[in-house]
This record gives structure tokens, C-alpha cells and sequence, in this order.
């Protein structure tokens, strides 16, 4: 009986791709919404890959085909690499720590973990188009060959990628602050979408899909598009390149996967101090409390603005808020000037996009308003905590609006118009300024610190009127800047005056800050306990 056991003991692999197949199935048993998303998923997804997988297929023949494959592949893999940092809570399997207790080596736990990470929709998604990749390229019986083996080796590279990458990150990403570095994600999505779209235009001027023979050239050796690329070199008859591509892929493997392993080694065999700070001394505290307050105005309004500042830099919403208008801000100008069509005037956008972190000042400290609210009591208290909190948006926008335009101006080689850029740039940000401090009080609303959303549910509305609507009043008001600029470059003689409009863009982009605050001020006095309500609400 004893000597039956062995074989009749289940292997950790199979055991753990049933607990794989049983999560997903209790999973979608708990709730309707849970069916729902799952169905939808599938309906999206399989025919996209379907359709993926016969456009690639039709693409065999064709002179550019490898070019296409190759890449696709590559960004397949950083795909692999980035959505478990964004996407933690996406495969329960992904945090080995899960399993700790139990009393299991790493290399049987890597072998049953990798074979459990071959079932679910991404996984077939990527069969499907590593499969039309391989097969677009593949001639003759040899080519077929290796794409078997190539399709096999890029799936197992790109999965084994993204439980590396997890599980070195595993500590962080299972922690509250790992999660809410998630709401990062909307930065990235921004910024893809900029280069896709760059990249569509590039593609569709003169050269077409040549213009990626020279990017192809260098990642077909590149592990995983490497296996691609070897099914592409034994088609051309090139032997001893497809088996140093093959072989490139495998060793990425077997690297990735020792990866793998020193890190599940690490995580079952030391504690979690990701979470845990070293204890400082008074000196330090002080030391770092001081560094920022030394170059910041005293007061209240030094306060005011080192506080925004540090939440700048802490709070991951705010911090992902600012990381992507700082990145759209420039990638706009940047990128229609590299096209060759942008406009000097792209460079206004950075200003636009910076303004907007003006509006709904409350709502950013949520709940912690409260504290803010019981220092105001009077007029002059608001309009010092207002003052502060734009100062603080200022030591950024300023530099950083500037620095735009001057990168745009060179790129485009239009030094002439730099001195009106600026000035637009400017008044605009004053306008945008001026009206986010009165939309703050007038329109405030809650923005939750879990999850995704920036809006708690209910008021929508709010923010609409709150950020669309101070944005046109925005354009409004930098009306008359905009006019002169149109009648200094038509009527006027054109750059003989166009100096004249940094200074008063500059100095009317003051007053309407100056203004904005003025007016807001009284109405944040009297309307406190109403703002402390809506901004606490989620």
C-alpha cells in the first residue's frame, strides 16, 4: 500500500491548474456582474483574436510581413511585462505569498505556476497571434517546424516575463500603496495612446510600412521576438540564424525563469518589511521638514504651499493627475513638431493642461479638509489659503509652461513668435487660475481615494460644470490677449510688435489671478461648512 502511494499522489502541477480552474469558476459564481464581465471579455476578445489571426495569415507573402510579426511580438511581450504592475488584482495566482505555509521548493512551484498561467483569456489572445505571427512568415517544412517550437518558446518567454516582474514586485503590489500606484495606469494609457497615434501618421506618410524594416532588423533578435524571427530566417534559408534566434529565446527562458525562482525563494523565506520604515531621529525629521519650508515664503502661505506640494509628490491621485498633464502637456507640442505640421501655438497646451490641476482644490484633500476648514475664519484666511495653493501650482507651471515653449520654439525653429507664445501661455494660465479658484468653491466635489474613479458617484455634474465650465470661462477671458495677438501678426506688421505680448500677457495673467482670488476668496469663507460636505462625501 505504502509503495502505491507515490503514484498515486497528484502532481503539484496538475493540483494547482484545477485550483486555478476552481478560482475562476467560484469566481464567476459570486456575483451576476462578475458572469457578465467575463462573457464580455470573451465576446470582445476571442473574435478580435480570430480576426487578428486571419489578418495575419493573409499578410504571408508579403514584403513586410516579417516586419509586422516581429513587432507584434515585442510589444505582446511588454505588454506581459506591464499590466501585472498596473493590474495586481487581475489573476489571484500572481502573489505567491499565498502559499508560503505550505511546504513547497521553488522549481516544482515555478513548473506548476507557469503551466497554471497558460489557462485564461490572455493567454489565448497571445496563442492566437503569436500563431497567424509564425505563420505569416512561415515557407516550407523546415519554417514549419520551427514555429512550432518558436510559438511554444515565445508564450512560455512572455508568461514567465510577467511572473518574474510580479514576483519581484509582489511585496509592493500587495500592499495599499502599491495598489494605488495603479491609478498610475491612466498616465500610461495617455501616453500609448500619443505614441500609437504618432506612430499611425508616421506609417501612413511616404514609406508606409517600410519605415518599420529598421526596428524590426534589431528586435528580431530580441527574445521573444526572436522565435519569430527564427521562423522567418529558416524560411530564407538562413539555418544557422533561426538556431541562435531559438536558442536566444531559450535562454531568456531558463534567465527569466531563474529569476523567477530567486525571488519566490526570497518571498517564502523572508519576512514582509516592504511596508515597515526605520525609525528617525528628531535631527532627521526636523532636517527634512525644514529642507522645503527654507525656500518657501513664511506664514501661512509657505505653509499652505508646502503642504500642496508634498501632496504633489505623495498622494498617488494627485500625483497621477500631475504626471499626466505634465506628460500630455508635452508630448502634444512635441510630437506635432517632430511631424513637421505643429504649430507654435501647440506649446499654449501645457499651460492649459497644468491650469486645471486649479480646479476643485478642496476636493484633492477629501476628507482632510476638515482640518484646512478649521484654520479659515475669516475672508483673509481663505484668500491666504487660496493665494498659497495657486503660488504652489506656480513653481511648477511657470518653469515647466516656459520650458515647453522654448523646446516647441526650437524644434519648429520659429524664434520670433516665442516672445507671444509665452505671453498666451501666460494669460492662460492666469485665466485658468483665476476661474479654478472660484470653481473650487462654487463647485466642489469629492474625489474617492480607492479605486478608480475621480468622481464620487452622485456628482458627475459637479465636476462637468466645475472643469468644463471654468475652461471655457478660461478661453474667455484670455479673449483679448488672443485678439491682439491676431492683430499684432495681421494689421500691425507682425514680429516688429509681437515682444510686446509677453509682457502683457505676462502682467494680464497677474491681474486675472489676482482677480480670481479676490472673488473667491469671501465665497470659500461663507460657504465652508457646504464645501466640507461635498468633499467629504465619497
Amino acid at each position: 500500500m505504502s509503495a502505491a502511494d507515490p503514484t498515486s499522489t497528484p502532481s503539484l502541477t496538475s493540483v494547482v491548474v484545477r485550483l486555478k480552474l476552481s478560482l475562476l469558476r467560484n469566481g464567476l459564481r459570486q456575483s451576476a456582474g462578475r458572469r457578465a464581465a467575463y462573457v464580455t471579455s470573451l465576446v470582445l476578445v476571442l473574435p478580435f483574436a480570430v480576426l487578428q489571426l486571419l489578418g495575419l495569415i493573409a499578410l504571408r507573402g508579403t514584403a513586410h510581413a516579417p516586419a509586422v510579426a516581429v513587432l507584434l511580438v515585442a510589444v505582446l511581450a511588454l505588454g506581459w511585462a506591464v499590466l501585472p504592475l498596473f493590474f495586481p488584482s487581475g489573476d489571484e495566482t500572481l502573489d505567491p505569498t499565498r502559499l508560503v505555509m505550505l511546504p513547497l521548493r521553488p522549481r516544482p512551484l515555478i513548473r506548476a505556476l507557469l503551466a497554471a498561467s497558460l489557462v485564461g483569456i490572455g493567454p489565448l489572445f497571445t496563442l492566437c497571434l503569436l500563431a497567424g505571427s509564425a505563420i505569416s512568415v512561415a515557407h516550407g517544412t523546415a519554417a514549419y517546424v520551427t514555429a512550432v517550437v518558436g510559438v511554444v518558446l515565445a508564450l512560455l518567454v512572455s508568461v514567465a516575463l510577467a511572473r518574474a516582474v510580479a514576483a519581484a514586485n509582489i511585496r509592493l503590489l500587495s500592499s495599499r500603496k502599491g495598489r494605488d500606484l495603479a491609478v498610475l495606469s491612466g498616465l500610461v494609457v495617455a501616453i500609448g495612446a500619443q505614441l500609437v497615434n504618432f506612430g499611425a501618421q508616421r506609417l501612413g506618410s511616404a514609406g508606409g510600412l517600410s519605415q518599420l524594416d529598421p526596428a524590426a532588423e534589431v528586435l528580431r533578435w530580441v527574445p521573444p521576438a526572436a522565435a519569430i524571427g527564427a521562423v522567418d530566417s529558416v524560411s530564407q534559408g538562413s539555418y544557422g540564424a533561426g538556431v541562435a534566434q531559438l536558442v536566444l529565446s531559450a535562454l531568456a527562458l531558463v534567465g527569466l525563469l531563474a529569476l523567477w525562482s530567486r525571488s519566490l525563494t526570497r518571498l517564502m523565506t523572508s519576512p514582509d518589511g516592504s511596508t515597515l520604515q526605520a525609525p528617525e531621529s528628531g535631527r532627521d525629521r526636523a532636517g527634512r521638514s525644514s529642507g522645503l519650508g527654507r525656500l518657501l515664503p513664511a506664514g501661512r502661505t509657505g505653509t499652505v504651499m508646502e503642504r500642496s506640494l508634498r501632496y504633489v509628490w505623495r498622494d498617488p491621485k494627485t500625483k497621477a493627475a500631475w504626471a499626466t498633464s505634465l506628460a500630455i502637456g508635452l508630448i502634444v507640442p512635441v510630437f506635432n513638431a517632430l511631424q513637421g505640421t505643429g504649430s507654435i501655438y501647440f506649446a499654449c497646451f501645457a499651460a492649459g493642461m497644468l491650469g486645471i490641476q486649479m480646479y476643485n482644490q478642496f476636493g484633492q484633500d477629501t476628507s482632510a479638509f476638515w482640518m484646512v476648514a478649521m484654520t479659515i475664519s475669516s475672508t483673509r484666511d481663505a484668500y491666504a489659503e487660496l493665494r498659497g495653493r495657486a503660488l504652489a501650482l506656480l513653481v511648477i507651471t511657470l518653469p515647466y509652461a516656459t520650458l515647453v515653449c522654448v523646446l516647441t520654439t526650437a524644434m519648429l525653429g520659429d524664434w520670433p513668435r516665442l516672445p507671444e507664445v509665452l505671453g498666451l501661455s501666460f494669460a492662460l494660465l492666469g485665466a485658468m487660475l483665476a476661474t479654478g479658484a472660484w470653481s473650487s468653491a462654487r463647485f466642489p466635489y469629492s474625489i474617492p481615494q480607492e479605486g478608480y474613479k475621480n468622481v464620487a458617484p452622485g456628482q458627475a455634474g459637479l465636476a462637468w460644470i466645475s472643469i468644463f465650465g471654468g475652461m471655457v470661462s478660461a478661453a474667455l477671458l484670455s479673449a483679448p490677449v488672443i485678439i491682439l495677438t491676431i492683430w499684432l501678426n495681421v494689421a500691425a506688421g507682425g514680429d516688429a510688435w509681437s515682444w510686446l505680448l509677453l509682457p502683457v500677457g505676462a502682467a494680464y495673467g497677474a491681474l486675472l489671478t489676482l482677480l480670481g482670488l479676490r472673488l473667491a476668496a469671501p465665497r470659500t469663507a461663507r460657504r465652508l461648512p457646504e464645501i466640507l460636505a461635498a468633499v467629504s462625501k465619497g
